[in-house]
């Protein structure tokens, strides 16, 4: 596994647009404020073309105009690290423009994306074998004060922290708007972790995931090299990581299905499921917990479930491609990466 060096002060960091740009508020403000944020922590700022771009379908410009700005910061531009500016809906429109064979050639930059930038973060992990971060995407840096979830991402890409834990209240609703573009998360809910089986658990193994709503969307098409990316570090085994955005509960249980028959989970070690996009959601008898243990459960490996990763923040930033050792105790989740 190929990993990026980490980010010192005075060394450029890249902001790009490969799904959404921050075109309008609460997120044009947000992510202005952010670079102050960044720049007062000591990092110069480097901006591609499409971050406050708004034109496109779905991204923030064509799938062509993205996929040179991806190329481009992975391949030319000075910079150590990449945030993403957004999530999106269609940014598997820009892979076809995406010279993922160069960039696995090039010296390695850290990318840091989630949702929509499953697309990226999964595939520079699987066909460039190279290590990038599933966290938050640029305007959340902007929020005043950072939330611990912030401070563990900013850990990652320095190198600072590598461990992180699961926190003791998640936002069910947000309080950012057009007029508070800069609020915190609005934390009410307290946190519980679950496990099924129901039982304290240890696992370790390569962290890979991302949001199922992109990766069911890749799972089949050339750009898919899972099975032989997991056949790779089959001595690792697997630990992945999923959550989805809008899927709703038999949508979650087809995508986990897809992806199982596409031999994806062959050399899993354990699941770290985060809350999906739709919580607590109900229909003909199934709910969140059944679609995912019901197809799962035949690995009979440890399943932990509304994980902080994903949509409903805060979210642990995670390594996609790193060793990871798990430990699920008391309802509450701690992981240890490391480069390996």
């Amino acid at each position: 596994m190929r990993y990026p060096e980490f980010l010192k002060k005075g060394e450029s960091l890249g902001f790009i647009a490969p799904s959404f740009g921050c075109a309008i508020e609460p997120y044009r403000s947000a992510f202005q404020n952010s670079l102050k944020k960044w720049e007062s922590l000591g990092y110069r700022a480097l901006l591609g073309p499409n971050c406050y771009e708004g034109q496109g379908v779905g991204i923030s410009n064509t799938p062509q105009a993205c996929g040179a700005e991806v190329n481009d910061f992975f391949l030319h531009q000075p910079v150590q690290a990449i945030l993403s500016c957004g999530g999106g809906e269609l940014m598997c429109e820009i892979l076809d423009h995406v010279d993922f064979e160069a960039i696995g050639k090039a010296h390695p930059k850290w990318f840091m994306g989630y949702s929509d930038n499953t697309n990226l973060t999964f595939l520079l992990t699987t066909l460039c074998n190279q290590a990038s971060i599933y966290g938050p995407c640029a305007p959340a840096f902007g929020m005043e004060p950072w939330h611990p979830s912030l401070r563990d991402a900013h850990g990652l890409l320095t190198g600072e922290k590598w461990t992180v834990e699961s926190y003791d209240k998640w936002e069910k609703e947000s309080l950012k708007d057009e007029n508070h573009p800069l609020e915190p998360y609005h934390v009410t809910e307290e946190n519980r972790v679950l496990a099924f089986p129901q039982q304290d658990a240890a696992f370790s193994g390569r962290l890979l995931g991302g949001c199922m709503d992109c990766l069911v969307n890749l799972t089949g098409t050339r750009f898919d090299k899972v099975e032989e990316f997991c056949h790779t570090y089959r001595q690792d085994g697997i630990v992945w990581f999923l959550e989805s955005c809008d899927l709703n509960v038999f949508a979650i249980r087809r995508a986990l299905w897809q992806m199982k028959e596409a031999g994806w989970f062959r050399h899993a070690k354990g699941f770290l499921i985060g809350r999906p996009g739709i919580h607590g959601q109900q229909m003909m008898g199934l709910d969140q917990y059944q679609a995912v243990t019901e197809v799962l459960q035949e690995f009979s490996v440890p399943v932990i479930l509304d994980a902080d990763i994903g949509h409903l923040p805060p979210m642990m930033p995670l390594v996609c491609g790193a060793l990871a050792q798990a430990e699920y105790r008391g309802g509450k989740l701690s992981l240890r990466m490391k480069r390996g």
